[in-house]
């Protein structure tokens, strides 16, 4: 589903991303780990397109995004839940998830049952303003909206930090379950190892920018793995 040859992003004179080769599939989980400062937030950023790359291509289902801005990457199906979740604060919990809609048909315009199924607390909380949710029911709201645009791709960065235990499990059922469907790609990064191992499906430790290691679970070993990530 997502393929990114030779990526390379900056950050004014200073190179972040180094050459990024890496391979998302359909019904599986990738997730990118490697120490703070590494890089991978801002490989996020550069398939989103919230950061423009400075070289390198990005592939959706085969198909060359080129230099597409954020808006339109969203409406080709990537689906971002970025660090900090960047939840509307003044705006209600439905009114959130209803930003969604600008990347669909207007016969979509609905919150389907299944996200309540998910994610009950939301519609417990509609009316309730973004910002006076906790960071568990923030993300909560995060990944519901992401959900929501239908994507192909979904991008979640650090989905743990910060979040109570209970609402951490609830997060990993429901990529479980996301993943399980079998119509979307899924890329995870994430610092909580334990949490990241159990999920993924496949491997890419960063470190200075560019990648290190890369595999499929059982390609690298649970010692390995960590030895590689470890500071």
């Amino acid at each position: 589903m997502l393929r990114t040859e030779n990526l390379t992003l900056h950050y004014g004179q200073s190179q972040i991303l180094n050459g990024i080769d890496m391979e998302a599939r359909t019904g599986e989980v990738t997730c990118i780990m490697g120490t703070n400062g590494v890089g991978k937030t801002s490989l996020l950023k550069a398939i989103s397109g919230t950061h423009v790359r400075s070289g390198g291509s990005v592939f959706l289902d085969g198909q060359d995004m080129g230099r597409m801005p954020a808006h339109q990457l969203a409406k080709a199906g990537i689906g971002y839940v970025p660090q900090g979740r960047m939840i509307f604060p003044l705006l209600t919990v439905k009114e959130n998830m209803e930003t969604a809609f600008a990347c669909l048909p207007r016969s979509e315009h609905h919150i389907p049952d299944e996200i309540y199924e998910l994610f009950p607390i939301l519609e417990d909380f509609l009316g309730r303003r973004g910002g006076d949710l906790s960071g568990g029911q923030q993300q909560q709201l995060a990944i519901a909206r992401a959900m929501l645009t239908r994507p192909k791709l979904l991008l979640l960065d650090e989905p743990t930090e910060g979040i109570q235990p209970n609402i951490i499990q609830q997060i990993g059922r429901v990529i479980e379950y996301l993943r399980d469907q079998g119509n979307m790609a899924i890329v995870l990064v994430e610092q909580y190892f334990e949490f990241a191992y159990g999920l993924a499906d496949r491997f890419y430790v960063m470190k200075r920018g560019a990648v290190t290691a890369s595999g499929g679970k059982g390609e690298i070993s649970k010692e390995a793995l960590m030895a590689e990530v470890s500071v």
